[in-house]
């Protein structure tokens, strides 16, 4: 079992704030040219500077293009996820997945991230383990 990573930790998170409203930011990117008939998606996901106005991951969106939130690979992940937890609308748990899923954290249970003590033979395997038990 596999705990999944972010080919484009950016997208990743804001993909996770929008949730099943992803589809409304579709105008959003940009347009990817196509000589052939076969349906592919017509645009690319955007980029955060794309979305600091939309409604919903405007405010993630904002703090990834100006820097107050780092998704990079040498980013620290406690300090990601302090500065995720300071963006209106990431909640812990949200905050959890993106250190999961974007920064391939494999230490993270985001079920329930305030309990983490609960979890603790899981170290440092939590990440799998939530997986594995479908807490994820």
């Amino acid at each position: 079992l596999r705990s999944p990573g972010a080919a484009d930790p950016a997208e990743c998170a804001l993909r996770l704030v929008l949730g099943q409203d992803a589809a409304a930011v579709a105008g959003y990117g940009e347009q990817v040219p196509w000589p052939y008939d076969a349906p592919v998606p017509a645009r690319l996901f955007p980029r955060p500077r794309e979305l600091r106005y939309h409604p919903v991951a405007g405010p993630l969106a904002t703090a990834l293009a100006d820097g107050a939130v780092r998704l990079d690979p040498g980013a620290d992940r406690d300090e990601t996820e302090r500065a995720l937890r300071a963006v209106p609308g990431v909640d812990a748990r949200m905050a959890a997945l993106i250190r999961m899923r974007a920064l391939g954290d494999p230490d993270v249970w985001p079920a329930d991230p305030d309990a983490e003590d609960a979890h603790e033979p899981w170290r440092p395997w939590r990440s799998y383990a939530a997986h594995h038990v479908g807490a994820v």
